[in-house]
């Protein structure tokens, strides 16, 4: 994870909240009084978001002192305790919903994620992410992601080349759009090719596309159609996929499955905060 972009998106984050100051906590509370937050998983999962705990609270106090007690990716048990923070109180509670958001939000897509990676366990198939995420938040939803023990799909319009269907509709055609991008590209962006029916699987392979995704069929269609893709192309499967599903669509030989379900509607992971008051200093 990028920490110089992390602290620039959790500076913005604590302005938005705390605007021109954390009005409850400096009235209830002199600048002197010390205390700690315990955070603990109310639920099972997966955590992801320990970066965010500890930078979180150093970029709004650098005398908190922060210590991990799980790491991303590790099970989370109902009670388990996850981090204590110690220090100033007013720091504290200021910092304590924002950081909470986060890794409540992270540690649900690692959970997710989690569930995907084992119901493909024993199939070829790799899970990876979308591009379905919040805006803002696309490098933690996609950290945690992988923290899950999944993949990431492209990180945004600029590290693939994809045409989906208005890109070939405005293109003409398949042929036409990937003709165009391999003229105008390099040798390391890959071209991936978004197609629904038989024609445009045959005009994609013809056309010299590095992956195909199937998109919206069936596990039926797609394992029909595999034996016709070549073996130095990558096949994807996407579009209607969920956990409830996905066993299936893993047991159609495609080499790739990507789930927006995995950060579009992500619930997030019970954690909350017991607190401690040591008094004042």
């Amino acid at each position: 994870m990028n920490k110089i972009k992390l602290q620039s998106m959790l500076k913005q984050f604590f302005n938005e909240d705390i605007g021109d100051g954390d009005l409850s906590s400096e009235l209830l509370f002199s600048p002197t009084e010390q205390g700690s937050f315990t955070f603990y998983a109310k639920e099972e999962g997966i955590f992801c978001g320990a970066e965010i705990i500890e930078t979180g609270f150093t970029l709004l106090d650098s005398s908190l002192k922060t210590t991990i007690l799980k790491q991303d990716g590790e099970k989370l048990n109902k009670g388990d305790e996850i981090a204590i923070i110690e220090g100033n109180l007013r720091s504290l509670l200021t910092g304590e919903r924002v950081v909470l958001n986060l890794i409540q939000r992270m540690s649900g897509i690692a959970t997710n994620a989690a569930k995907a990676v084992l119901l493909t366990e024993g199939t070829n198939a790799k899970v990876c992410d979308t591009r379905k995420t919040i805006p803002g938040l696309r490098m933690l939803d996609k950290y945690a992601v992988r923290s899950g023990g999944a993949f990431n799909h492209r990180s945004g319009l600029y590290d693939c080349i994809m045409l989906k269907d208005n890109h070939i509709s405005f293109a003409g055609s398949i042929t036409n759009a990937v003709k165009t991008a391999k003229a105008k590209i390099g040798h390391t962006v890959k071209i991936e090719v978004e197609i629904e029916t038989k024609e445009q699987l045959l005009e994609a392979i013809e056309a010299g596309a590095d992956i195909i995704m199937f998109d919206n069929r069936s596990p039926e269609q797609i394992a029909e159609w595999l034996p016709l893709v070549p073996s130095h192309i990558t096949t994807e499967a996407s579009g209607g996929i969920t956990l409830e599903n996905l066993r299936s669509y893993a047991e159609s030989g495609i080499e790739w499955i990507s789930l927006g379900a995995l950060t579009h509607s992500v619930k997030a992971l019970d954690i909350s905060a017991l607190v401690k008051l040591k008094g004042a200093m």
